[in-house]
C-alpha cells in the first residue's frame, strides 16, 4: 500500500521562480539564485562523484565555461555527496584524467554538497524510479530575474549533450532580445521566427511593409537575424 505520508515536494516549472536555497560548495557557500542576479545561471546535478559519465561532463562544462561565461551565464553543479567527495573528486580529474583531448582540466565554478538532498528535493531532482539514492541528470536554466526558463531532465546512464545546452542557452538569450522565436535547430545566422499574424490581412499587411519577411503562410513567418547582431546583443566583449 503506498505510503500517503510520503513527504512529496512539486517540481518548479519553466516560468517559476528559482527556488531558493543557500550552500556550501566547493567554491564556499552561495545564497541561490539571488548571488547571480543580472547572469543566466545553469543549474545541473549529477548523480554521484567518481562515476564515469558524470566525470566526461564535468570535464566538458569546465571545458566549455568561459564560452558560457562569455554568454553571460554561470554554471552551479550538484550532487548529493559531501564537500571532501567533491574535492577529492574534481582534483582527481585535474591531476590523473586524460579524456577526448582534455587534460589537467580545473573545476572553478562552484559544485553544491547536498548531502540532506535538500536542494535536489525542491528541485524535483531525485526520482525514485530511477534512483532514490542520486539525482537523475536535470538541468535548469535561469534567467537574469531569478526565473526557470528551462528544464532538461537525463537519465543516470545517458551523457548530456553540450552544444544543445549551449545552442538553447543562446537561442532563448535571442528570442528576448528581439523579440522572436527560434525554429528546430536554430543557430545564430538562421532565420528567426517573427510574432504569428492575428489574422490572413495582417500577414498580408506585414508582408508588404516589411520585405523582409518571409510568409509561408498566415501563421508561418520567419526573417533574417544576422549571427553579428545576435553576437552583438549577447556576448560581453
Amino acid at each position: 500500500m503506498e505510503n500517503v505520508n510520503q513527504e512529496f515536494t512539486p517540481m518548479p516549472r519553466i516560468g517559476d521562480k528559482a527556488p531558493e536555497f543557500k550552500a556550501v560548495t566547493t567554491q564556499g557557500e552561495i545564497n541561490f539564485p539571488s548571488d547571480y542576479q543580472g547572469s543566466w545561471v545553469i543549474l545541473f546535478s549529477h548523480p554521484a562523484d567518481f562515476t564515469p559519465v558524470c566525470t566526461s561532463e564535468f570535464m566538458t562544462f569546465a571545458n566549455m565555461e568561459k564560452k558560457f561565461n562569455e554568454a553571460n551565464c554561470k554554471l552551479v553543479g550538484l550532487s548529493v555527496d559531501g564537500l571532501y567527495s567533491h574535492i577529492a573528486w574534481l582534483r582527481t580529474i585535474k591531476e590523473k584524467i586524460e579524456y577526448k583531448g582534455m587534460k589537467n582540466i580545473e573545476v572553478t565554478f562552484p559544485l553544491i554538497e547536498d548531502i540532506t538532498m535538500n536542494v535536489a528535493k525542491k528541485y524535483g531532482m531525485m526520482m525514485p524510479g530511477e534512483s532514490s539514492t542520486k539525482a537523475v541528470r536535470a538541468v535548469f536554466f535561469i534567467d537574469p530575474k531569478g526565473i526557470i526558463r528551462a528544464i532538461i531532465y537525463y537519465p543516470l546512464s545517458l551523457g548530456r549533450n553540450f552544444d544543445e545546452l549551449y545552442r538553447a542557452l543562446i537561442a532563448m538569450q535571442a528570442a528576448d532580445a528581439f523579440n522572436i522565436a527560434t525554429p528546430a535547430d536554430w543557430r545564430p545566422g538562421d532565420d528567426a521566427i517573427v510574432p504569428t499574424a492575428g489574422s490572413c490581412g495582417t500577414a498580408k499587411e506585414r508582408m508588404e511593409n516589411q520585405k523582409d519577411i518571409k510568409c509561408h503562410d498566415w501563421f508561418f513567418c520567419t526573417k533574417p537575424l544576422s549571427k553579428e547582431a545576435v553576437e552583438k546583443a549577447i556576448f560581453k566583449k
